[in-house]
């Protein structure tokens, strides 16, 4: 007679699906059997073999164990936390750290009965571990996705010969080891190597301006500055980050032992035979490392169109009309990032014909001009921005470009080149128009030379273009119930914006074409980021009127040049932003940021 198989006493989860009609007696008898048999979890068994709906058993054993129960779905996973855990450890049990609260680490279960998972985590991170039950089936896909996540961010993959499609040559790279690089061996060079390379390209693909390398504390990451925002493109494991800056100091010709001052270089990165790229490079010891970051130089900024940069008609025609003077000065004033350099370079293409003689002096040199006499300004070598200048105009020059007015000096000969026959441009750290002619009065230059010289100011930023495909119109009603502040607007709004009861009406009336206002779509689409592509110049072109040079004689202030230019028509930067709004190029939110309200 056939030995029969003992009936197994059903107790805890098991016995509560049972009791909650989830399963029969027999298939969870059967079901428990055969889990103990293959050595695993009764619930990972149940779910992986479609007994039950993992969250018919995640719902269960919440009330079975007392702990609760998590819709991972709608938790933002916590990158820095994940981190924490050694990734072969997440894979191995199946779990994901959640947050930290002191020295308690919170982790997603679906099998809270899996205590060898808490205990060897604790005993990995040194924390107290404490399970939140998850759905298995959500955890899963959270868990595969927080994994892909960090492997593309991070620097597997690179050493499998995936860098053969990358393309990019640096000059001068001969991978020649030097005698004062960290030591590293050849199985974690390769990688660091393969992974600036994709960082500089994968910058130059994006359209980055800026490549941020930072190290911290607990982590490294790496960000690009696309269309003037800084974000996160990839994190690689703290213990590259000597590697990786030694890397970049050996492409920059810095010295690599040196880490206690900061150093400045210069990587050319070749694309093909006839195209090349330049970075320019500046690292800063910190608290944790050192930082390194890259300004793309792009030699093709230089060649952009004058229509393309965002004046409006009559803003281009004051700008044109100040370059086509024998002489006197234009100035160009914004902040850091605020699109000063090409402006000028716009300019300087404009009058780069062969009759004319260009000289420029710029800290540093960003972009190679043919046909222009270029000088790189180096206070340690004691070439200064006044001496470049004490030079050109011994060199017989008609154009001159200083990078900047930084002080009495340069701004003096400046000013005598300009009121001597020559034709001077350069920029200013100023918030607007107006107060570039009163700060350099601060400098101590004379109002009168000032008032002689000055053709031209122009104060600019630079907004982010809305993403053509994906724009979200904005509807505006007079219902202030309605209104969301986002995407339905109420007219009072506007107003407060600094719109003109005209403006706000015509925007309500206009079906199509411009006089639409729109705003982003924060999930943006397959061609933008965030709802944006590209960004556009926002300015003020104010010619120097009779009436301004003799306020400016007077030694009014900003307050009073400003006025005056509002009765010549000249919109300030809030005016021509909300032009740029209202025309549909960006959006409301954008203008707020780049300029005051």
């Amino acid at each position: 007679m056939a030995a029969t198989t003992p009936k197994i006493t059903l107790g805890g989860l098991a016995r509560t699906l049972v009791n909650e009609g989830l399963m029969n007696e027999n298939n969870a008898q059967q079901a428990y059997q055969k889990a103990r048999n293959a050595k695993v979890p009764f619930i990972n068994y149940i779910i992986e073999n479609k007994l039950v709906a993992s969250r018919d058993v995640a719902h269960t054993a919440a009330q079975e164990f007392g702990i609760p129960l998590l819709n991972i779905e709608a938790f933002e996973i916590d990158v820095e936390v994940v981190e924490l855990v050694d990734l072969e450890l997440l894979k191995k049990y199946q779990v994901l750290p959640l947050y930290q609260r002191g020295k308690r680490l919170f982790i997603a279960v679906a099998d809270p009965t899996n205590f060898q998972a808490l205990d060897d985590i604790k005993f990995h991170v040194n924390m107290a571990t404490e399970a939140i039950l998850v759905d298995a089936e959500s955890l899963g896909k959270a868990l595969t996705r927080t994994i892909e996540g960090l492997r593309s961010n991070s620097m597997e993959g690179l050493d499998s010969g995936e860098d053969d499609e990358l393309g990019g040559e640096f000059e001068g790279d001969d991978d020649e080891e030097d005698d004062d690089e960290p030591e590293t061996s050849a199985e974690d060079e390769a990688p660091v190597v393969k992974f600036v390379r994709k960082m500089l390209l994968d910058a130059i693909k994006m359209g980055a301006s800026d490549l941020h390398f930072e190290p911290y504390e607990k982590f490294y990451r790496v960000r690009f500055r696309v269309d003037g925002i800084l974000q996160q493109v990839a994190r690689v494991p703290l213990s590259l980050s000597n590697k990786i800056a030694a890397r970049i100091k050996v492409l920059s010709r810095l010295d690599v032992s040196e880490r206690r001052v900061p150093q400045d270089g210069r990587i050319k990165l070749k694309l093909s035979k006839s195209k090349s790229i330049d970075f320019r490079v500046s690292t800063c010891p910190t608290l944790f490392g050192e930082k390194t970051v890259m300004r793309i130089l792009n030699s093709d900024a230089a060649a952009l169109d004058i229509d393309v940069l965002g004046y409006e008609d009559f803003q281009k025609k004051l700008y044109i009309d100040a370059l086509d003077k024998p002489y006197g000065m234009v100035l160009v004033t914004g902040p850091t990032g605020s699109g000063k350099t090409v402006s000028l370079y716009t300019g300087i293409n404009i009058l780069n014909k062969e009759g004319v003689n260009i000289s420029t002096a710029e800290d540093p040199v960003e972009i190679n001009l043919p046909g222009v006499n270029q000088v790189q300004v180096d206070e340690r070598v004691g070439m200064s921005f006044d001496k470049a200048l004490k030079a050109f105009l011994r060199q017989d020059p008609d154009i001159i470009l200083v990078g900047e007015i930084r002080d009495i000096t340069t701004g003096g000969i400046a000013i005598k080149a300009a009121t001597t026959g020559h034709m001077v441009m350069s920029t200013l750290h100023t918030n607007d128009a107006p107060q570039t002619l009163t700060r350099l009065i601060d400098m101590g230059l004379a109002p009168y030379a000032i008032a002689t010289a000055v053709n031209l100011v122009m104060a600019q930023r630079l907004a982010r273009r809305l993403c053509p495909v994906c724009k979200q119109k904005v509807e505006i009603t007079e219902d202030i119930t309605k209104a969301d502040g986002n995407l339905i607007m109420h007219k009072a709004a506007l107003l407060e914006e600094g719109y003109s009861e005209d403006d706000v009406n015509d925007m309500m009336s206009s079906e199509e074409g411009s006089s639409i206002l729109y705003t982003n779509n924060p999930e943006g689409c397959d061609s933008c980021s965030g709802g944006y592509k590209g960004r556009v110049g926002i300015y003020q072109v104010m010619p120097i009127s009779e009436t301004m040079k003799r306020l400016i004689m007077e030694g009014r202030n900003a307050i009073d040049l400003a006025d005056q230019a509002k009765v010549e028509g000249i919109p300030d930067l809030r005016a021509s932003g909300l032009k740029k709004a209202r025309d549909g190029v960006t959006s409301l939110k954008e203008i707020n940021r780049v300029t005051s309200e």
